[in-house]
């Protein structure tokens, strides 16, 4: 059982900030070969990726959605097992919930079904 608990959300206008953070066990945030990635899902719409962090074993890297390149910067601090999501600039079109995801199968960064492990999700509300 892997638990992540997200935090962070709120209602913001077009322009301003927040910081997602996502909280998990230890040995999520420490293993290597594990990604971790953020996900979001729009109104109406399916779950998409926004930004991973990917481990090849040695390495992180951190691999972005184009349309949050430049605005969003996604981190890991294993002191206090946190990933994070930096978000900066916001638009409306980023409302959303914002999922933390564990541990990817298989596959590409993006796709949510490669994810065995999920939060619960809070909430990013952007007005203009």
């Amino acid at each position: 059982q892997v638990d992540l608990m997200e935090s962070g959300g709120g209602s913001v206008r077009a322009g301003e900030s927040l910081r997602l953070s996502c909280v998990a066990s230890e040995h999520v945030m420490r293993q290597k070969g594990f990604d971790l990635a953020w996900f979001r899902q729009p109104p109406t719409k399916e779950l998409e990726g926004v930004a991973a962090i990917l481990n090849d074993g040695r390495d992180d890297s951190a691999v972005y959605a184009d349309f949050v390149k430049g605005r969003f910067t996604i981190s890991k601090d294993t002191s206090n097992n946190t990933l994070s999501l930096q978000m900066d600039n916001l638009e409306p079109g980023d409302t959303a919930l914002y999922y933390c995801a564990a541990v990817k199968k298989s596959g590409n960064w993006f796709t949510a079904v490669n994810y065995v492990y999920w939060g619960q999700g809070t909430q990013v509300t952007v007005s203009s």
